[in-house]
């Protein structure tokens, strides 16, 4: 037996393994590191969250990842280049927590890396045949394995296409294994650039799930941000956007979108949402004169409406419902209280802080419970998935 297999084989033995969960989303604003130590693996697993870091990208990098992302022509050579040098980026970050938080890397068992979404295509969108389902991620896990000295389990959207799904959102895996509750009927939404979220009824079976994209999160904001208000990546707090005021015609222009009509479950991405449709959506509303906060503050409330949305559409007649909200649209005090005001008395709204989660780490520790259940999961899953199985496994050498 080839000693890398070897070690994976007794890794997947233990009673307790310690994982590194890499999340790198859409907003581009850099790099969740999770340390984290797991025992057990399927419905009886069990999480602790050590230390968590965000590393911010640099003004070169976010440069670099931008002349590839989201666009449906880039030069060929720019996203070869990328895919080592992200991943090479992405060790060196691993690598510089260790050292702060004063742990040697071999007492690391796994990292899972989810890598750089540069462009997300389901068919749905792109309706070109005969392919089926795109994504693709950059950071590639074999410079991750071998810079850090940790075996690496990355590029986990691929398998899900494989087997019939769009390769997102991935978050239902974690959400059924570690939240659900025998008597509250839970939704864990996650605002990040795309808002998604999973119901998890009462003692839900995995077949009673539905996990979705609902639309725009933080990513149009963001956009709109960057475009017109030079050195800043976003809204803090809200404060361009509270100083608005909702353009109806815009609001309902912005709606009047095919995605929003489709079925559950959908995914979607900021080549949908972008800065296209919303000029175009500007165009179609004849609006003669709007202000950048006015705009803010729209696109704040679509986030917010089509959240509510997808929403009521799940639970409508359903009681004991609790909203746990994670990612970066929680630090946006409008948008949370804008979806606040509009869901109906027995929805409440909550911090995921409220189950011991850090709201911000939240995707990390995911992608980390999948590298759990690569190596050391017994399978558990449905008629799709019947194990969780996802990722590639890469060895330091």
């Amino acid at each position: 037996m080839h000693s890398n297999i070897e070690k994976l084989f007794q890794i997947a033995n233990k009673d307790t393994r310690t994982i590194i969960g890499l999340m790198s989303g859409t907003s581009l604003d850099g790099l969740d590191v999770a340390l984290c130590t797991f025992s057990g693996e399927g419905l009886q697993t069990s999480v602790q969250l050590l230390h968590f870091e965000t590393i911010p990208y640099s003004d070169e990098v976010v440069k670099e990842i931008r002349t590839v992302f989201s666009k449906s022509i880039i030069e060929l050579q720019q996203l070869c280049l990328l895919n080592g040098w992200l991943g090479s980026i992405h060790a060196e970050m691993v690598n510089n927590c260790m050292a702060k938080w004063n742990i040697p890397n071999n007492q690391i068992d796994l990292i899972a890396s989810h890598g750089q979404t540069i462009y997300h295509a389901p068919k749905r969108l792109h309706n070109k045949e005969p392919f089926g389902n795109g994504t693709l991620q950059i950071g590639d896990g074999d410079h991750i394995a071998v810079k850090t000295g940790i075996i690496t389990v990355s590029d986990f959207r691929q398998k899900h296409i494989a087997l019939g799904g769009e390769g997102a959102p991935l978050a239902i895996y974690g959400d059924y294994l570690l939240f659900c509750h025998l008597k509250e009927n839970r939704i864990l939404l996650n605002i990040g650039g795309i808002a998604n979220l999973t119901y998890l009824p009462a003692n839900a079976s995995f077949e009673d799930i539905i996990s979705t994209d609902v639309g725009a999160g933080n990513t149009l904001m963001d956009a709109y941000i960057r475009k017109h208000f030079i050195g800043k990546y976003y809204d803090k707090d809200a404060s361009v956007a509270v100083q608005g005021k909702v353009i109806l015609p815009l609001l309902e222009a912005l709606k009047k979108l095919s995605f929003f009509e489709e079925a559950f479950p959908k995914t979607t991405g900021p080549e949908l949402f972008g800065m296209d449709y919303l000029e175009k959506a500007i165009a179609n509303a004849s609006i003669d004169f709007y202000s950048d906060e006015d705009i803010l503050s729209t696109l704040n409330q679509l986030s917010a409406d089509m959240i509510v949305v997808a929403i009521n559409k799940l639970v409508m007649n359903v009681e004991n419902v609790m909203v746990y909200v994670s990612g970066g649209g929680v630090h946006n005090p409008l948008l949370m209280q804008r979806i606040k005001d509009q869901l109906p008395e027995g929805i409440a709204v909550q911090n995921l802080h409220a189950l011991g989660v850090n709201p911000d780490a939240k995707e990390a520790i995911l992608f980390a419970l999948l590298a759990n259940e690569a190596v050391a999961g017994k399978g558990w899953g449905d008629k799709l998935d019947r194990s969780i199985s996802l990722g590639k496994i890469s060895f330091p050498g």
